[in-house]
């Protein structure tokens, strides 16, 4: 008790008060011994859905999180995927899948280890596997594999013959807009848009192609 009254002795009447009121809140506050009611939306196998029909499939697969409505609602058995969004990874039947955004990888079925951040990244890509797509329709259209893309309509539009172009980079707005072909480059606003085959560009509507034989040199 002395040792209680010497430190009430040192404080100052305002750190008096604060330390009286926050004695009055501890000793109202309930115990707590666990959360209740218990967070919904778990599942065996380490599995998370939250959403109409988020995860609806799902039978053996594990370690997935769907959150939206119709998020992941095609998965059965496949694992590590993480949809954020309305229709996000919605036809996705494979694993290492992440999609944050509306429509984000919704047309994705076999590809594998995609990650599209932004509304519509990577729309149409269904079994292309190792794309990166940061912004709103951020490689919409691409079908292909290895694609880097950071920015509003980065690389949205890119084709290629068979499956769709691959290998290409372009960060910055609408950079590689359109662009047809693989091994592509390119930096900054509008940077590479419209144009074909092999190309390094740098800077806002920079069109400049580089062969594949002329870059080996």
């Amino acid at each position: 008790m002395r040792t209680i009254y010497r430190v009430y002795c040192l404080l100052s009447p305002s750190a008096l008060r604060l330390v009286s009121l926050l004695l009055a809140c501890f000793a109202v506050l309930p115990r707590v011994e666990a959360v209740s009611p218990a967070p919904d939306g778990g599942y065996p196998g380490g599995n998370t859905a939250e959403g109409q029909n988020a995860l609806f499939s799902l039978t053996t697969g594990g370690f997935n999180t769907a959150v939206g409505y119709y998020s992941l609602r095609s998965d059965t058995t496949k694992s590590f995927n993480t949809a954020l969004g309305a229709g996000a990874l919605v036809a996705n039947t494979a694993d290492g899948n992440t999609a944050t955004g509306a429509a984000a990888l919704l047309s994705n079925t076999t590809g594998f280890a995609n990650t599209a951040n932004g509304e519509f990244a990577l729309f149409s890509t269904t079994t292309g596997s190792f794309n990166t797509a940061t912004g709103g329709d951020a490689l919409g259209n691409n079908t292909g594999s290895y694609n880097t893309a950071d920015g509003f309509d980065a690389l949205t539009g890119n084709t290629g013959p068979n499956t769709g172009g691959s290998f290409n980079t372009g960060v910055g707005f609408q950079a590689l807009y359109n662009t047809t072909g693989s091994h592509n480059t390119a930096i900054g606003d509008e940077a590479g848009s419209n144009t074909d085959g092999s190309t390094a560009n740098l800077g806002r509507k920079c069109h400049h192609s580089v062969s594949s034989r002329t870059s080996r040199r």
